[in-house]
């Protein structure tokens, strides 16, 4: 089969286990819903207590875990085909550090704002905190970005980390002076939570997703000729610095929605690009965007599945339920990949 086929039925393939683990997610919970009640709440018939139960509790949970999951998949991706680099995404690279550090500055700045930003900081809502985790993020992308040109593959992951751990000492000290409502909404973002969407915020978080995936479906030829080099990608005639700069946008906007409205969600954009690339059998960029956006729908619906179970107690968050799953995947590519072994 050639790629082009492959990824059509690796999609079609993940497109159906995502449907059937959203609707087991709609049916599944403390109290069970039956299939049937389940598509008459979606419809907007069966029983009021159950289609309140679907659509105003559920529904928008594993609509966010579909939505963040596609968008951190597709945008790592762009990032480990950006810095040819396949331990790259918004994590390693330091780039979800970026974004909680503009969201812990807006969280402290609004303590000393009056009622109206605490008003705010309780319900969580608007543009503003997408806002300060797109700055966030963006500023970091340039960074990283710039050095990874004149540096080597293994020194920027590891600046990204330390920037990273950096960061976090940062955001501890800006925490600080946050008050106790600023402490608590940053600390229970910051744990990564698909079930802090709420429906008013879909629009926000899906509109720059869906621009993001049009900038890397447009560019995703003229990425692929950059996985060959600059020289290499110049002679096809493509602009590299400003590929460079609409690949970024795109990070920026599939990433930092995800940051802003679920959390600094882990994992998802590091490890499924690599099950795309098996499934398609090619590093081109464009086979790799519905399975990979596929894929990271199911890792993070079937994450928030587990989370959200039927627990005696809750004890469990999103990340590390993502880290039992990416950590030894991740392990094993560093391990047995021949492309890392030679990034060594």
């Amino acid at each position: 089969m050639t790629p082009a086929a492959r990824s059509l039925a690796g999609s079609l393939v993940l497109a159906v286990a995502v449907i059937a683990a959203g609707m087991f997610a709609l049916s599944w919970g403390m109290i069970d819903v039956s299939p049937g009640e389940v598509v008459a709440a979606l419809t907007g018939g069966g029983d009021p207590g159950n289609a309140q139960i679907v659509t105003g509790l559920r529904l928008p949970r594993v609509a966010s875990a579909i939505i963040a999951g596609g968008a951190l998949g597709i945008g790592g991706v762009l990032m480990q085909a950006l810095f040819r680099n396949p331990m790259a995404d918004a994590w390693s690279l330091g780039l979800t550090a970026g974004g909680q550090l503009g969201v812990a500055l807006l969280v402290t700045a609004a303590a000393f704002s009056g009622p109206e930003a605490i008003s705010f900081l309780r319900s969580f809502e608007g543009p503003s905190i997408t806002l300060g985790a797109m700055l966030g993020i963006g500023a970091f992308a340039l960074a990283m970005a710039s050095l990874a040109r004149r540096v080597g593959t293994v020194t920027l992951l590891v600046v990204g980390l330390m920037l990273g751990f950096t960061v976090q000492g940062i955001v501890s000290v800006v925490i600080h002076f946050a008050n106790r409502v600023g402490g608590r909404v940053f600390s229970g973002w910051n744990d990564g939570n698909f079930a802090s969407v709420m429906p008013g915020d879909l629009p926000l978080l899906v509109a720059p997703v869906v621009i993001g995936i049009v900038l890397a479906l447009v560019n995703a030829k003229p990425l692929t000729a950059l996985l060959l080099g600059e020289t290499y990608a110049k002679s096809l005639g493509t602009d590299v610095t400003r590929l460079r700069c609409l690949t970024l946008a795109a990070v920026v906007l599939l990433v930092a929605p995800v940051t802003a409205y679920c959390g600094p969600v882990t994992f998802v954009g590091l490890i499924v690009p690599h099950f795309a690339r098996a499934i398609a059998g090619t590093a081109r960029i464009l086979p790799l965007l519905p399975l990979a956006g596929l894929a990271g729908a199911l890792l993070a619906l079937a994450a928030d599945l587990v989370v959200h179970a039927p627990w005696e107690q809750h004890f469990l968050h999103l990340n590390a339920v993502l880290a039992l799953v990416g950590a030894p995947v991740v392990i094993g590519l560093l391990i047995f990949s021949p492309s890392m072994r030679g990034q060594r």
